[in-house]
């Protein structure tokens, strides 16, 4: 009867060390660690909003719309509790998401704005501060990089047999990532012609 226990308690151990709760454990817990990261460096850059803005209000005071559009985009993103439980839920996810994308596309307006003004172009205050949020950018996608792939590990990891059970036991779910807004247009090539444009008629 002892060695009949001792050769269940053996196939038990040994199931267990197959079933992939650990693995779905150390990736879950890496996708929370990525996450911060990427909260980290996009709060890092509402962060420098604020000095970029008051920058370019000393020497742009007309661009007043632009100006405002960036500052309510930043309100929009600081609105959203970005926590864990965000990854989760794929609704919160994708509303985190279009808040991000929002306050990006309303620094790009803010640049485009810039390059009429180059004296603030030469200001040392602006130039440093766009330095700051050229590198904050270049963490940005580091960050979600690292999270991208984290989310495919694990989802590769709850998907596959046989640790694909002990997700569906434990309620473990696949976990949205980030996508693209307007992958419909840059999928296209865009059009590139050299061929100056026809003078207009006198």
């Amino acid at each position: 009867m002892r060695k009949l226990l001792t050769v269940l308690a053996a196939l038990a151990i040994l199931s267990l060390t197959n079933c992939g709760y650990n693995a779905i454990q150390s990736q879950d817990e890496q996708i929370k660690s990525d996450w911060s990261e990427v909260v980290n460096q996009y709060q890092r850059r509402a962060d420098l909003i604020p000095n970029l803005v008051n920058s370019v209000k000393g020497f742009a005071q007309q661009e007043k719309d632009v100006l405002l559009g960036v500052t309510n985009a930043r309100a929009k993103v600081g609105s959203i509790q970005a926590t864990p439980d965000v990854l989760n839920d794929p609704a919160a996810f994708q509303k985190f998401q279009a808040a991000q994308g929002e306050l990006s596309s309303a620094l790009s307006r803010l640049l485009v704005v810039t390059e009429n003004y180059p004296q603030l172009k030469s200001d040392t205050l602006f130039r440093d501060l766009m330095g700051q949020l050229e590198g904050t950018e270049n963490r940005i996608t580091v960050a979600r990089n690292r999270y991208i792939k984290a989310v495919q590990d694990y989802n590769v990891t709850i998907r596959s047999f046989p640790t694909n059970l002990t997700a569906m036991a434990l309620g473990y779910k696949t976990k949205p990532n980030f996508t693209v807004d307007n992958e419909k247009d840059i999928s296209t090539a865009p059009k590139v012609d050299f061929n100056p444009a026809p003078a207009a008629p006198k």
